[in-house]
């Protein structure tokens, strides 16, 4: 008889576990849709409309030189982006412990922003559910277990908004008119291989150092000090490659992700873009 207890026990726990998977996923979509609808009802109207090679007059050679590579005269201007991603997340600071996962983004270019969903596999059949968004000027992060109970939660404050300004700056390359001047960046000289960009977005202003190949495609990003939380500003910076041509642009849809530690760099971050989709000007 105690066994008969014990099965109906389990298949108890088993029908309640399935049914708050399915409302705390409901619930997630439910905030997703939410978040994104204010990146859509936050945009701003782009100018230019198309892309004119005379933009890149004067810039450093290698940045001209990636503009020649990645776009070509009369690209037109981004406006959103839609991607689909899946890879590896790096669950612990000290150590490797590589979890699978699987996410979507979406990106607004002006006014800038994004939202990246992703699902963390913690167990078999269970998923952390991340929300990293950088909305309306303001940076936030939300984790939790099955849609239902929060783990980490980031709100906005001036290193936050630091933090994912940053983010939205080094993917630039997937939706690279987002790095022309007439979008506001600034460029600068450091060398023949290398060139330093500026972007200021209300009153945050961030730099990336951008590493160009020979191919003319950005190999690697870096910034010397991006915010973990509000006290520890460290080196952050990553890898990108397998370039390929969507919608006329030459993009990257390989990558990884690390702090820089004094004893090298710990990756979190292997990923790669399955799918991607844009937006443009009209």
């Amino acid at each position: 008889m105690w066994i008969k207890w014990i099965a109906i026990i389990g298949v108890l726990i088993i029908v309640s576990l399935g049914i708050a998977a399915i409302y705390g996923s409901y619930r997630w979509e439910s905030d997703t849709d939410r978040l994104r609808a204010k990146l859509t009802n936050g945009r701003r109207t782009i100018k230019p409309k198309i892309y004119d090679q005379k933009e890149i007059e004067g810039l450093p050679e290698p940045v001209q030189r990636f503009f020649r590579t990645v776009i070509k005269d009369g690209q037109a201007i981004v406006a959103a982006v839609k991607l689909s991603q899946q890879g590896l997340f790096n669950m612990s600071e000290t150590e490797n412990k590589w979890s699978p996962f699987t996410a979507t983004q979406f990106v607004i270019t002006q006014r800038l922003g994004f939202d990246w969903d992703a699902r963390i596999q913690m167990a078999p059949g269970v998923n952390a559910f991340v929300h990293d968004t950088y909305l309306l000027g303001e940076g936030s992060l939300h984790a939790s277990l099955l849609g239902l109970f929060t783990v980490a939660k980031i709100p906005s404050t001036p290193e936050a908004n630091q933090g994912e300004l940053l983010r939205f700056f080094a993917e630039a390359p997937w939706y690279p008119t987002a790095l022309l001047p007439s979008q506001g960046v600034r460029w600068e000289t450091i060398n023949d291989t290398s060139a330093r960009a500026t972007l200021t977005d209300g009153a945050t202003t961030v730099s990336v150092v951008f590493q160009f190949n020979a191919e003319g495609t950005i190999d690697r990003f870096r910034t010397e000090a991006r915010y973990r939380d509000k006290l520890t500003a460290m080196p952050w910076g990553g890898r990108l490659w397998e370039y390929s041509v969507r919608n006329g642009m030459l993009i990257p849809l390989e990558g990884e992700v690390g702090w820089e530690y004094p004893e090298g760099t710990r990756l979190y971050f292997k990923g790669r873009t399955t799918e991607i989709s844009y937006e443009f000007v009209l």
